[in-house]
This record gives C-alpha cells, structure tokens and sequence, in this order.
C-alpha cells in the first residue's frame, strides 16, 4: 500500500541561520549552528503543528534524521493570516551541511497533511575560504 504525501503550499517557512562561534570548537569538529524558522499559515483555516521531520546532512554525507513531537516542546495552532517563530539549533562535525524535512499538521476538521521545509545551509564562515 502506498501513501500520497499531501503538501500543502498554503504554509510559508523561512529560515535563517546563524554560526555560533562561542558554542563551536573547530579543532575538535563541532561546529555549532543556531536557526529560527517562521512558519506562516496563508490559508483561510487553522492547523496544528503535530510533529516535525528533520533530514540533517553533513558535508562528508553523513545523514542523521530527527522526528519529534512538534517544536521546542510546543504543537502550535496557527491562524489563518498568523505566523509562529521559534528558535532551535543544529551541531554538525562539518564545517558545513544542509537541513531540509516536514512539518506534520492536522486541520481542524482532522486531515492531516505536511508542509515542506525547504532545504538550507549551515556554513562555518571560515568555510567559505
């Protein structure tokens, strides 16, 4: 039996991504990346976010995947017209690497359905050298 994925263009996700120096020790691999996504609901109905899917990849390939429960230990409703932000972060042993993955909603009138989380970079400033 097979699943259709179900996207849903109706939710916008941006991210932007920082290099934490002071949390990050080079000489030992780990590199130490903050990130805060905003997630906007462009549709006219609610929809909770119920569970996230992280697809981390490191420049040497390695790929690590995260599930869990919404985010930073919330499932929030968000409104037609609303956003909800939170801030979050990523080590890698890489200088660089990439994350990409879903967000698992559920409307109110119970269908569930994923919004995409585009892939983006996390790069070590003295890895653009």
């Amino acid at each position: 039996m097979s699943v259709q994925k179900q996207m849903n263009p109706h939710f916008e996700v941006k991210v932007h991504v920082t290099y934490v120096e002071s949390e990050s020790r080079p000489d030992q691999n780990q590199y130490f990346f903050a990130y805060k996504v905003n997630i906007t609901n462009k549709s006219t109905a609610p929809a909770q976010l119920m569970s996230r899917h992280w697809i981390i990849t490191d420049s040497i390939g390695q790929v690590e995947e995260v599930r869990g429960a919404g985010v930073v230990g919330v499932q929030p409703k968000i409104q037609p017209g609303q956003s909800f932000e939170y801030e979050s972060a990523c080590p890698l042993v890489t200088a660089s690497g990439q994350m990409r993955g879903t967000y698992q909603m559920v409307s109110d009138m119970g269908e569930s359905f994923e919004v995409e989380i585009p892939e983006f970079y996390l790069i070590a400033p003295h890895a653009l050298h």
